[in-house]
């Protein structure tokens, strides 16, 4: 029999501390002495209770390890739990939010993808805006683990290349999944506190700078304004550009640089091949904006940074409407988001090394038919890649690809137009942010779409932070008989 009891003690302990976590935006709302700190008050004693009550009723089952069906049910059922108590707030709150749209803002914010429901932004209690933040900020370090620690495990769409010793991700200098997760966490917080500090050198105030840190840090992407990053100009969306290409680097190469060895970081191939491409396609819609404009401006240059690397990051900020630069930038800018930065980052989207991997069995294939009868293995890093590996990575281009085109498909059933279902469906799937169009692009929000398409897109938002075939495996039968 499948016991479920280890599984639900893991969730217990994680919607305790999200629970806990609660306590810091109703700190500030009692600072403010704006009346609203009694919404997290009640949302937490609801949240820690239950997730107190879970983790005793499972306590008995604990045991040392969990098997491979317990691993699956575990990654998945964290992102549909915590967001469940992580939208509480929302429904208690100043938004009194409908649960359709507070679960859609929090599991946004835990899968770190941006898009929000909410309007009028700036006349929030701060309380959830930091709480906003919050969420973000626990969803971007609990993927680096799962990314580092579980999805390899589990052989998830190509990520077992990083298990394997050869490849010597992380294996060497951290033997143990506890001390990958302690060592990294260290690392994310030291780069939120850094990312703050230079947010109020640029001329952030300190509560913008830190709930902005905790976002850009996250690649995530909420922001305090509903122009999104559009209140912030020069300086600041220099320094957010640094530190959004900093969160999609692997965090494991960090570990290594704070340990002293700063070969595996100047030699990885990822991180090669992602700022390789920053530099192209910033380059490319640099150029255009500036052709456009006829005219060379450090204006344009600048939106055109800012406003790439956070579509490539999945970060979504946006500090310009970019579907007012014309057809070629918004066609470069849609692809630009399908991309994503490194594995083991916060960053989301298909991930750099895939494309990497995709490239190379293409060349081996094409070497193949040009000399039937040679030898050639697809190579990473100048290592051979197994074909187990391969495989994975094309099965998750096919279920992502497959997956897109279908709830594009459901979208356009529950009608909305074709524009707003591709790129909504790949705002989400991809953990992007802002779609494209009026109604979901930069400058508009989620806020108008049909409740069919908010369940649709917050789904979406899991299955794809979780890597799609994460979530697709506990949906087969076998999974249930093994």
């Amino acid at each position: 029999m499948f016991d479920l009891r280890p599984v639900g003690y893991v969730i217990g302990l994680l919607v305790t501390v999200l629970g806990v976590a609660m306590l810091l935006p109703m700190l500030v709302d009692i600072s403010q002495g704006d009346g609203h700190w009694p919404v997290f008050a009640k949302s937490m004693l609801i949240t820690v209770l239950s997730g107190v009550l879970m983790a005793l009723a499972c306590a008995n089952g604990v045991r040392e390890g969990l098997t491979i069906q317990q691993t699956f049910l575990l990654t998945t059922s964290v992102w549909v739990a915590l967001p469940l108590f992580g939208a509480l707030p929302f429904v208690f709150g100043a938004t009194e939010a409908r649960f359709v749209d507070a679960f859609f803002e929090a599991m946004s914010g835990l899968t770190t993808t941006g898009s929000t429901v909410f309007s009028g932004l700036e006349t929030l209690p701060k309380g959830l805006l930091l709480w906003r933040g919050i969420l973000q900020w626990l969803g971007g370090i609990g993927i680096i683990v799962v990314a580092m620690v579980f999805l390899p495990e589990l052989r998830v769409g190509g990520m077992q290349i990083f298990r394997s010793e050869g490849f010597d991700t992380f294996g060497k200098i951290l033997p143990r999944a506890t001390e990958i997760a302690s060592r990294i966490s260290v690392i994310y917080l030291t780069l939120t506190l850094v990312c703050a500090f230079s947010y109020v050198l640029s001329g952030m105030d300190p509560f913008d700078a830190t709930v902005h840190a905790m976002t850009t840090i996250a690649t995530g992407g909420f922001a305090n304004y509903d122009a999104s990053f559009g209140v912030f100009t020069g300086g600041t969306e220099y320094v957010a550009t640094v530190f959004m290409l900093l969160a999609a680097l692997p965090f494991v190469r960090f570990v290594q640089l704070s340990a002293g060895s700063a070969k595996p970081f100047m030699q990885d191939t990822q991180i090669h091949a992602f700022f390789g491409t920053a530099v192209v396609i910033v380059g490319l819609i640099a150029l255009w904006n500036v052709v456009q404009a006829e005219e060379l401006s450090e204006v344009a240059i600048r939106k055109a940074l800012f406003n790439t690397v956070s579509l490539l990051t999945g970060t979504g900020y946006a500090s310009a409407d970019y579907m007012q630069w014309g057809s070629f930038a918004i066609a470069v800018l849609f692809f630009t988001g399908l991309i994503g930065g490194c594995a083991g980052s916060t960053a989301c989207s298909i991930k750099v090394f895939r494309y990497q991997l995709l490239f190379a069995s293409i060349k081996s294939q094409l070497r193949k038919t040009r000399s039937p009868h040679g030898i050639f293995t697809p190579r990473y890093a100048g290592r051979p890649v197994g074909e187990d590996v391969l495989n994975s990575v094309m099965s998750f281009f096919v279920f992502f690809i497959v997956t897109l085109g279908l709830l594009a498909v459901a979208l356009g059933m529950t009608g909305l137009d074709f524009i707003t279902s591709v790129s909504g469906a790949a705002a989400a799937l991809a953990n992007i942010g802002p779609g494209l169009g009026e109604e979901i692009g930069p400058a508009g929000n989620f806020a108008s779409l049909n409740d069919t398409a908010k369940w649709l897109l917050a789904t979406a938002m899991l299955i794809g932070r979780l890597e799609l075939m994460a979530v697709y495996a506990i949906l087969t039968v076998g999974f249930w008989r093994a």
